[in-house]
C-alpha cells in the first residue's frame, strides 16, 4: 500500500499549487484527478475564455481599423472563423496544461489518473487501490448550479441549454444568445458574442448586474454593453425553456423570447458528493474552513471551490499554499480582505478591497478619487480611452481601503492596489510613488493626488 505525507484530491489551480508547494517542501506528495490536470480554470475556464476573448478583440480592432489610421476596402471580407478560434484556444490550452503536467513531475509528485473515493481521513481509494496519507487536502472544485426551471433539464440534454462549461465547444456563433445571470461569467460572455455579432440578450433576477461591483463602476459598464446591442433585464426571471423560446417574467409580465442558445450562468455549486465519509462541516457555499484552510477534522484542509469562499483560481492557488505551509509546521494564515477579483470584458474591471458603499457601511469616514482615462495620454494614444479608476480611502489617515478600475488592462494594473492594500498603503504613498510616462498605470497615481489634494491633469 503506498504512503503518502500529504495526498491532494483534486487538480485544479488549487490542488495542483498545493501539490507542487508540498513536494518543493520536503513532503511525500500525491495528487489525484479525475478527469483533466488544471481543472475547470485551465481546461473549461478562465484560460479558453482569455484565448477567445483575445481573438473577439483582434476583430473589433480590424472592424474599426480606420479609427487608427489603416483603411479596409471591403469589410465583408473580414471573416470569423470560429473554428480556427477554437483551435487556437485548445492550443493554449494543451501548452498550460502539459506545462502543469511537467512541473508536477520534475517536482516529484505521484500524479494519478482516475476517480478518488474516500474511506476516511488517512485512506483514499482510486482505481481499485487504496492510498494511505497522513494529511488530506481536499480541493474538488464545483459545477454549476442549475435551478429547478421548468424545461430546464430537458434543454440541457438537447443541447439548447449549456453551462459556462459547454459554451465554448459549441459549433458555430449563436445568431441570438440568451445568458441567465448578470454575474462575471455572464457578463465576459455577453462581451464575447456580442463582439462576435451575436444578439445578447442577459436575463438577471436582482435589480443590478454585478452585484459585488461598485456602483459607479457598474454604471458605465451598462452603458459600454448596451452600446455593444446587448439588452439587459434585471429583476427579470426565466419561468420556463421551450423548443425554441424562453418565457420570462418581469414585474409579474410573462414575455417570451427567441434564442439559438441559452447560457445558464448563476453560479457555481461546490462538489461535496464523496466526502460524505469524512463528516464534514458545510453550509450553503461549501465546506467550512478557518483562515488556515482547516476543516474540522484533524489533518484534512479544503481549498478553492471546495469551500465557496471565492470561487477564483488566485485564491484556491494561494489557499494551497496556506494550507501545505500549516501541515508543514507554518503559522499561515490567508487575508480575503485583500481578494482581488477581475472581469475580463471590454474594457476590462479590475476591484480589491471596500466598495464605497462598504467602506461607509463599516463606519469609516469616507473619502473617494477617480481619475478618467480621457485623460490619460498612454490610452488616448491606444484608442482604449473608455473608463476610470477610483480609489476609496478613510480619511483620517488617507489609508486606502478599495481601488476600482474599468480600463483595458486593468486586471494588470489592480496588483500594484493589491500590495498597497497588503502592505496598509496610503493615497500620500501611492501619489508619491513616481509612475513611469506614458502608462496607463498613471491613472493610480492621478487618483491617489485626488484624495490627498487635486489630481495633476484634470480639474477638480
Amino acid at each position: 500500500m503506498k504512503e503518502f505525507d500529504i495526498l491532494v484530491l483534486g487538480g485544479g489551480p488549487g490542488g495542483y499549487v498545493a501539490a507542487i508547494k508540498a513536494a518543493q517542501m520536503g513532503a511525500k506528495t500525491a495528487l489525484i484527478e479525475k478527469r483533466d490536470i488544471g481543472g475547470v480554470c485551465l481546461n473549461w475556464g478562465c484560460i479558453p475564455t482569455k484565448a477567445l476573448l483575445k481573438s473577439a478583440k483582434v476583430y473589433k480592432y480590424m472592424i474599426h481599423s480606420e479609427d487608427y489610421g489603416i483603411d479596409i476596402d471591403n469589410k465583408d471580407s473580414i471573416k470569423i472563423n470560429w473554428k480556427n478560434m477554437v483551435f487556437r484556444k485548445d492550443s493554449v490550452v494543451k501548452k498550460l496544461t502539459d506545462g502543469v503536467k511537467t512541473l508536477l513531475d520534475k517536482n516529484g509528485v505521484t500524479t494519478i489518473m482516475g476517480w478518488g473515493t474516500v474511506i476516511d481521513k488517512n485512506t483514499v481509494e482510486v482505481n481499485g487501490e487504496k492510498i494511505k496519507t497522513k494529511n488530506l487536502i481536499l480541493a474538488t472544485g464545483s459545477s454549476p448550479f442549475l435551478p429547478p426551471i421548468k424545461g430546464l433539464k430537458e434543454a440541457i440534454d438537447r443541447g439548447y441549454a449549456l453551462t459556462s462549461d459547454a459554451i465554448l465547444s459549441v459549433e458555430k456563433i449563436p445568431q441570438e444568445l440568451v445568458i441567465v445571470g448578470g454575474g462575471v461569467i455572464g457578463i465576459e460572455f455577453a462581451t464575447l458574442f456580442s463582439t462576435l455579432g451575436s444578439k445578447v440578450t442577459i436575463i438577471e433576477k436582482a435589480n443590478e448586474i454585478l452585484l459585488n461591483v461598485d456602483e459607479d463602476i457598474v454604471k458605465l459598464k451598462k452603458r459600454i454593453l448596451k452600446k455593444a446591442n446587448v439588452n439587459i433585464l434585471t429583476e427579470a426571471e426565466l419561468v420556463a425553456i421551450n423548443e425554441n423560446n424562453l418565457e420570462i417574467s418581469i414585474n409579474n409580465q410573462k414575455q417570451t423570447i427567441n434564442a439559438d442558445i441559452v447560457l445558464v450562468s448563476i453560479g457555481r455549486k461546490a462538489n461535496i458528493k464523496g466526502l460524505e465519509p469524512l463528516n464534514l462541516t458545510t453550509d450553503r457555499a461549501g465546506v467550512v474552513t478557518n483562515e488556515k484552510l482547516e476543516t474540522n477534522v484533524l489533518g484534512v484542509y479544503a481549498i478553492g471551490d471546495l469551500n465557496g469562499k471565492y470561487m477564483l483560481a488566485h485564491v484556491a492557488s494561494a489557499e494551497g499554499i496556506v494550507a501545505v505551509e500549516n501541515i508543514m509546521g507554518k503559522n499561515s494564515k490567508i487575508n480575503y480582505d485583500r481578494v482581488p477579483s477581475c472581469i475580463y470584458s471590454f474594457p476590462e474591471i479590475g476591484f480589491v478591497g471596500l466598495t464605497e458603499k462598504q467602506a461607509k457601511e463599516k463606519g469609516h469616514d469616507v473619502v473617494t478619487s477617480t481619475f478618467p482615462l480621457t485623460a490619460n495620454g498612454k490610452a488616448l494614444a491606444e484608442g482604449e480611452s473608455e473608463g476610470f479608476i477610483k480609489i476609496v480611502a478613510d480619511k483620517k489617515y488617507g489609508e486606502v481601503l478599495g481601488v476600482h478600475i474599468i480600463a483595458v488592462n486593468a486586471t494588470d494594473m489592480i496588483s500594484e492596489a493589491v500590495v498597497t492594500l497588503e502592505l496598509e498603503g496610503t493615497a500620500y504613498e501611492l501619489a508619491k510613488a513616481i509612475h513611469p510616462h506614458p502608462t496607463l498605470s498613471e491613472i493610480v497615481m492621478e487618483a491617489a493626488h485626488g484624495i490627498i489634494d487635486k489630481p495633476i491633469h484634470i480639474l477638480k
